[in-house]
């Protein structure tokens, strides 16, 4: 296995965090201390500002998150941004979240987000999980939220 990287315009490989995790992981490396320092990029989209806030409040110990209520805002700030970690609610209005989800797996500069869908649609888990969503925490459960965030972006201790 390869661990996934991509060129610099000076053709320079470079390799993210989390690849470079999933990699060790996958061989029964043990993960350097360096590698589970510093905060995670997490970006969490809701159009419920009391969600983003209790959101805010669970993970900002611990991730450096940024918070969008317009979807739109939020996906073209992902580019700039280049969370480790998006957290989406599939049900917001003018959004197809499954849709949403797809496009982000399928673009080269996003496909590598780990996305949590943090909803009450339990019935669109399994639809969520195809579209590409890493993990499906049903709404309300931030501690669940944040020990799935920290699970993907490496920060758990093994």
């Amino acid at each position: 296995m390869k661990i996934r990287h991509f060129r610099t315009p000076g053709r320079h490989l470079r390799f993210r965090r989390l690849d470079v995790l999933d990699f060790l992981r996958k061989y029964g490396y043990p993960i350097p201390d360096e590698l589970r320092a510093g905060k995670p990029k997490v970006v969490a989209v809701d159009d419920d500002p009391n969600v983003l806030a209790s959101i805010r409040r669970a993970l900002s110990r611990r991730f450096d998150v940024t918070t969008f209520q317009d979807p739109f805002d939020a996906l073209v700030a992902v580019g700039n941004l280049q969370p480790d970690a998006m957290v989406i609610d599939i049900d917001m209005r003018g959004l197809d979240g499954i849709r949403c989800l797809e496009r982000l797996k399928m673009i080269d500069a996003t496909s590598h987000i780990r996305c949590v869908v943090y909803s009450s649609q339990t019935d669109q888990k399994r639809s969520a999980t195809d579209a590409g969503a890493s993990e499906f925490v049903l709404k309300g459960d931030v501690t669940e939220l944040r020990e799935t965030l920290e699970r993907l972006t490496g920060l758990e201790r093994a």
